[in-house]
């Protein structure tokens, strides 16, 4: 994989991934009653606009990165973001890694590996 199509998944990767975790965040702040006052709370997070940010970097870097590679193989390199995601929201907010979950993780890390040895 050529440089900046090595540096573009990673970016791709990493903006994806704290965008994720930034809304997990925000939505994860104190219970407040009522729903429109739980939907005004969150909007009041900085969580929620770090994650709004990081989407809409990632989506210019995402077109840059397909821009680079087939959509087929752009497509399933990205997935690792899903391996980023479930091990930094074990490691942040304590979520639980389940062995098929696991299994999971090995799977798709396998997939993505595959791919990118072949291009």
């Amino acid at each position: 994989m050529a440089p900046l199509t090595l540096g573009l998944w990673i970016a791709n990767v990493a903006f994806d991934t704290v965008g994720q975790l930034a809304f997990k965040a925000a939505a994860s702040g104190p219970d407040e009653d009522g729903d429109l006052a739980h939907w005004r709370a969150m909007a009041m997070r900085p969580w929620l606009w770090l994650g709004i940010g990081c989407y809409g970097v990632e989506f210019l870097v995402w077109i840059a990165f397909l821009s680079l590679v087939p959509l087929s193989d752009g497509v399933l390199l990205g997935s690792i973001n899903i391996v980023a995601i479930m091990l930094a929201g074990r490691w942040l907010f304590g979520e639980k890694l389940t062995g098929l979950r696991v299994a999971g993780i090995g799977l798709v890390s396998l997939g993505v590996a595959i791919v990118g040895a072949g291009g």
